[in-house]
């Protein structure tokens, strides 16, 4: 007959109580992550499709980069069990530890895929060669990646913004199993948007970023082994 100490230790360690803390940690953090996007979201869902509004929707894109981060420190340091969950209180600290780490990195990637876009949907008054336009395109999906992996590692790790540079073009092509993980949740959310609504990837951001941090965990793996002290 098990002790009742025994009965409490296992309490929260069945695997029912294990998915049960996972549902709850992703909608805890689902909320919050659209809470501190809300403002640059709803300018976002207002804008229409127009390519003169694509500088206004960058700028809306801004709070986006620091609720991103703080939902990927919160969900690599969520809890397993039922009885030590604290999704918020980890949230709000990866906000406040990464918010400017992150706009260092965001800030300028908005900026040249802004660049990028423009010139794309302006791509016949450039006169430019029609394999410009696939080039534009291969760089543009290449710097998406390039902040997926970025975003990881300024999320998780403490380095300089140069450090996380350099680190995130290496992974790029030193894990491609990862990079090749990133770009299809790119793509999944890709299809979401045009198929069903806009608002989808916004929608279901916590287990997409879920998944980015298990595609990346040879990444991270590699980082804590190599380059932390």
């Amino acid at each position: 007959m098990s002790s009742a100490p025994a009965a409490a230790a296992s309490f929260g360690d069945g695997p029912l109580s294990r998915a049960a803390a996972l549902v709850h940690t992703l909608v805890t953090v689902e909320v919050l992550l659209l809470a501190a996007a809300s403002p640059g979201l709803a300018v976002l869902f207002l804008l229409g499709p127009e390519p003169s509004n694509l500088p206004l929707a960058a700028v809306s894109l801004l709070p986006l980069g620091p609720a991103l981060s703080a939902a990927l420190y919160a969900l690599h340091h969520r809890a397993r069990d039922l009885t030590d969950l604290h999704p918020a209180r980890t949230f709000a600290r990866g906000w406040r530890l990464n918010a400017l780490p992150v706009l260092k990195l965001w800030t300028p990637l908005l900026a040249w895929l802004t660049v990028i876009a423009f010139t794309l949907t302006h791509f016949s008054a450039t006169g430019l060669p029609g394999w410009w336009a696939l080039l534009l395109a291969a760089i543009g999906l290449a710097s998406l990646l390039w902040g997926a992996h970025a975003l990881v590692l300024t999320s998780l790790f403490t380095f300089r913004a140069r450090d996380t540079v350099r680190l995130a073009g290496y992974f790029l092509f030193r894990h491609g199993r990862a990079t090749l993980a990133a770009a299809s949740l790119l793509v999944l959310s890709a299809a979401g948007t045009a198929l069903l609504t806009e608002a989808l990837p916004a929608l279901l951001a916590a287990p997409l970023l879920l998944s980015l941090l298990h595609g990346s965990r040879p990444v991270i793996a590699e980082t804590q082994e190599d380059f932390t002290a």
